[in-house]
């Protein structure tokens, strides 16, 4: 699917890994892999400004959920404010879901959600207003949001062992993207005339066969992208490492990939990567980051590769704890963040006692750029073999 204001470019491989370095130009600019997408799921990152962002090196973000796009502030207010770039006064490279993984914790609860052949049909939770979900109508939304690169509507794979409902899901996400595809063929513009990206995403939980067929079926299809997706994603990092093996070998080479709720740690990134992953999204490290728990660790090389090591449960430090009330030091000695450069652990565990907004912006700010540090180091030690 040619997209000549998308464009994806191989820059460097690791020498033993599947890690690789692709540029990416899009029509809000360019971006390098491996890169984290800091998620905002309303059209704003809690208690981060686009200023914080560009200060994180932040160059794409996942900026805006289909799902509650729709519901609140709605298309209408959306498209009269000049898009979600506009909006947010983001001026970089933007992604956005399909809602397909909202609908998926929705239909948990069939009397708010129900799926069938042609979408989702759920409740609006404020107006009881009924929406309807569809491959069409979620491509349409992301018309209008105007992100760079959007997703195919998919139903998201529970983790589970029957494998009659995971078969019956790929079945659907894969004729939902048929759909897709022939859409984005049409419209193939935002609102705002700026042309989107199209990616797909495999699903087939745990099952081996499933995944490969999956795989098999969204490369087939000539796509800007892929993405991975599934409950199991992210969650499990075992089984995610173990699902991107099983489909590395369909992955195009000169496509990015994507796993989707993938950065609980920094640790998980570098897994990912070392798999031939390029880019990630999760909101984990700035929700860790407002209940209190900042990254603490360093990145350390070995046998040309890097793992991030720490002496703390979870590499993370808890600063609620009252051993931090008294120390004069950054959350993470060489930590180059504003956070870090500026305030200490004790003025942060009194921030967080007193309940501060303050602190939830500065602990955002250090974890955002804990992930991006991370994702710049592997970025040089691929660059440099």
């Amino acid at each position: 699917m040619s997209n000549p204001a998308f464009n994806t470019q191989l820059i460097a491989r690791h020498p033993r890994l599947a890690a690789r370095v692709m540029k990416t130009t899009t029509p809000h600019g360019e971006f390098l892999t491996p890169h984290f997408m800091p998620v905002g799921t309303r059209a704003f990152l809690n208690y981060l400004t686009p200023a914080d962002l560009v200060q994180t090196d932040s160059q794409i973000i996942l900026g805006g959920n289909t799902y509650h796009m729709l519901l609140s502030p709605g298309l209408e207010v959306i498209q009269a404010l000049g898009g979600m770039h506009k909006m947010m006064n983001w001026s970089g490279a933007m992604l956005t879901d399909s809602g397909g993984y909202q609908v998926f914790s929705l239909s948990k609860n069939s009397k708010i959600c129900q799926i069938n052949e042609e979408g989702a049909r759920f409740k609006h939770p404020i107006n009881g207003q009924i929406i309807h979900l569809t491959p069409h109508s979620s491509l349409e939304a992301q018309k209008v949001i105007g992100a760079d690169i959007i997703m195919a509507f998919d139903q998201c794979t529970p983790d589970t062992l029957d494998k009659a409902l995971v078969q019956g899901a790929m079945d659907r996400t894969h004729r939902w993207l048929l759909q897709s595809k022939a859409y984005q063929e049409k419209h193939p513009h935002s609102v705002y005339g700026f042309p989107q990206a199209l990616f797909g995403i495999i699903q087939g939980s745990y099952f081996r066969d499933l995944r490969e067929e999956s795989a098999r079926f969204v490369t087939s299809l000539d796509l800007d992208g892929i993405a991975i997706g599934g409950e199991t994603i992210g969650y499990d990092m075992q089984k995610t490492v173990e699902i991107i093996q099983w489909v590395q070998p369909y992955l195009p080479q000169d496509k990015l990939r994507y796993t989707m709720g993938v950065g609980l740690s920094p640790q998980d990134l570098i897994d990912v990567v070392a798999e031939g992953i390029d880019m990630f999204d999760c909101v984990a490290p700035t929700r860790n980051a407002r209940h209190g728990a900042l990254y603490h660790g360093h990145l350390i090389e070995e046998n040309g590769w890097l793992r991030f090591e720490s002496d703390m449960e979870n590499a993370r430090i808890q600063i609620k704890k009252s051993l931090y009330a008294k120390e004069d030091q950054p959350i993470l000695n060489g930590c180059t963040c504003y956070t870090c450069q500026h305030h200490s652990r004790g003025y942060l565990h009194y921030l967080f006692k007193t309940q501060s907004l303050a602190f939830s912006h500065l602990a955002c700010i250090h974890n955002i750029h804990v992930m991006q540090h991370t994702c710049q180091t592997m970025q040089k030690l691929i660059l440099g073999h």
